[in-house]
């Protein structure tokens, strides 16, 4: 038999091991909790800014026209006879002609058209290009043109900052956010850097510079991602992914997602903040479709869904 005053130690020693095991799931709870709001208050941040970029006078939202240029003379304005055609009120009949020759690309205004650059009449111009860095843009009222260079492809992009879908913006709908879809991925570098081959929108192939993969566990099971480079100076790594919810709640060309650099080997992984590419948006961008090896075997539920209607897919 046990001594009744062993009783009393045992049952004291239980109550404090009680207690001390529900000060730590309390501690936990709490910790748990602050985590949960701390991630909220984050990605409605994030949420803010992706939302101020979007609806900017340079955000997708006021892109209506790409025109790609054949080499020689490109004649634009808003008349049927011209090679380029935008009906715009902004425009003029015979707004005038990009040249895309070896040097490369050159604006001449037509007398009266109104086109200026930076606020001052336009008669001619050499245009630089996106991929030259920050592309010449060129104006007609609300309307902005610049050249952008894709794959060998040389076009016309056009933004109207009063644009419909700008003025009209439909806010966008999420997932709740959730700390389950936070992970402190395994980064495994590649060295050398790998080429991989990205196929876009229009068919176009390009080649990204893959410093390495991203490499995390959901429900017992782990998952890769191989992460690039935009440019050599980017401080964040960019990820096209593509999951089972693509057509089934979001955009069916699959979403990206930004991550800091490695850091000690590994690198936070946020899907809350996993965003729809500019071509859910509109049908003027030319988005990078997820590589193979980046389909997720599983719905990523988390981010954002599937912008307004008709853009589940492709």
């Amino acid at each position: 038999m046990i001594p009744p005053d062993m009783l009393i130690l045992q049952s004291n020693s239980m109550t404090r091991f009680m207690a001390f095991v529900g000060a730590l799931i309390l501690s936990t709870a709490v910790a748990a909790g602050e985590d949960a709001a701390n991630e909220q208050q984050t990605v409605e941040q994030w949420r803010s800014a992706r939302v101020a970029e979007l609806t900017s006078d340079t955000g997708w939202l006021t892109l209506v026209g790409l025109f790609w240029l054949d080499k020689g003379d490109n004649t634009f304005g808003r008349a049927p006879s011209n090679r380029l055609v935008l009906d715009h009120p902004a425009l003029a009949p015979q707004a005038g002609t990009f040249k895309w020759d070896a040097s490369g690309v050159h604006f001449t205004a037509r007398p009266g058209s109104r086109i200026t650059h930076g606020g001052q009449p336009v008669s001619s111009l050499d245009m630089v290009m996106d991929s030259q860095g920050e592309p010449t843009v060129v104006s007609s009222g609300p309307l902005r043109f610049f050249i952008i260079e894709r794959s060998g492809k040389v076009g016309v992009r056009v933004r109207d900052i009063a644009s419909p879908r700008r003025r009209e913006f439909v806010p966008i709908s999420y997932y709740p956010v959730a700390t389950d879809w936070v992970f402190n991925a395994r980064f495994e570098p590649y060295e050398p850097h790998r080429r991989i081959k990205i196929i876009n929108i229009l068919g176009l192939e390009d080649e990204n510079d893959c410093p390495g993969a991203l490499i995390f566990n959901k429900d017992g099971h782990e998952y890769r991602l191989d992460a690039v480079l935009e440019r050599p100076t980017d401080q964040t790594l960019f990820v096209m992914f593509g999951d089972r919810t693509n057509g089934k709640g979001t955009y069916g060309g699959g979403r990206f997602l930004h991550t800091p650099l490695p850091a000690g080997g590994t690198v936070r992984v946020d899907f809350n903040q996993a965003y729809n590419p500019p071509c859910a948006f509109n049908n003027f961008a030319t988005c990078p479709l997820p590589p193979d090896q980046n389909k997720l075997a599983l719905p990523v539920e988390a981010g954002e869904k599937a912008y307004g209607n008709g853009h589940e897919g492709l």
